[in-house]
């Protein structure tokens, strides 16, 4: 991993009439690291992704990705710069099949121009084999189930061949066994070189995959470290996390000091 920012968020601002959404947030993203990004809501996490994505323009600060200024460059160039995202709420073209949506991306991401229809189609096979979907390439979008849909997202998302990838709650409303498919799925793209940034609230997701987490709170970063440093920050247990994750943080971490101590004694 190089020692120099991929991506830059240089005290970014946003103004929304006499709203301060976001203040003054700065952060760098290493290339090939995952970055967590929590807070309650309404702190400016996706704010945050729409500026980064280009969906809008900062009142104060700079983006800068690969050591050029983006802030000011619209969405879909930012697409084509190599920064894709997925969002919260999933609206899949729902009249075409799940194979077709990911072509469409395919055919006008950032490698879309030296792809033919052919190439497109064969693009989108692959990367529904990757997320889990070649089972229902054939099927329409509208038929999928919510985890399958979080799949396409995804899938949808890596058709535009980006280096950066956002993630809005990509796991919002699954269940436990659906986070952990989920979880292996973002580390299998992680793996293959894209850069995350994930909006997440299960602290569980966002511990086990992020090497460093930003935290936001009413606007403002709060917080950055490594998961284990952020959630032992009585900033941010104060603002958003609580005593009682902070006890069970505590706990689980005395659970795994003793079984420590005896894998060590045994051998």
């Amino acid at each position: 991993m190089s020692d120099v920012p991929f991506l830059r968020i240089e005290g970014v601002g946003m103004k929304f009439g006499g709203l301060n959404a976001l203040s003054d947030v700065t952060f760098d993203v290493m290339k090939g690291s995952v970055v967590g990004l929590i807070g309650p809501n309404g702190s400016g996490k996706t704010t945050l992704m729409n500026i980064v994505s280009g969906v809008y323009k900062p009142t104060a600060g700079a983006v800068r990705f690969a050591g050029r200024t983006i802030a000011d460059v619209p969405t879909y160039d930012v697409c084509k710069l190599g920064i894709a995202r997925t969002f919260q709420i999933v609206k899949p073209f729902a009249n075409l099949s799940v194979r077709e949506n990911v072509a469409v991306g395919a055919m006008y991401g950032r490698e879309g121009l030296g792809r033919t229809s052919r190439a497109s189609f064969e693009r989108a096979q692959e990367l529904l084999e990757v997320v889990g979907l070649a089972r229902v390439a054939d099927r329409q979008a509208a038929d999928l189930t919510i985890p399958d849909r979080k799949r396409l997202e995804v899938a949808k998302a890596l058709a535009l061949d980006p280096e950066v990838l956002l993630l809005d709650e990509v796991m919002a409303g699954l269940n436990a066994t659906e986070v952990d498919e989920a979880l292996h799925l973002l580390r299998d793209v992680n793996a293959r070189g894209v850069t995350l940034i994930v909006v997440e609230h299960l602290m569980k997701a966002i511990m086990s995959i992020s090497t460093t987490v930003v935290v936001l709170a009413e606007g403002r970063k709060i917080a950055e470290g490594t998961p284990r440093d952020v959630v032992s920050s009585s900033a941010v247990i104060e603002a958003y996390l609580g005593p009682r994750f902070a006890q069970r943080q505590a706990q689980l971490d005395e659970i795994h000091r003793q079984a420590s101590e005896a894998r060590g004694e045994s051998a």
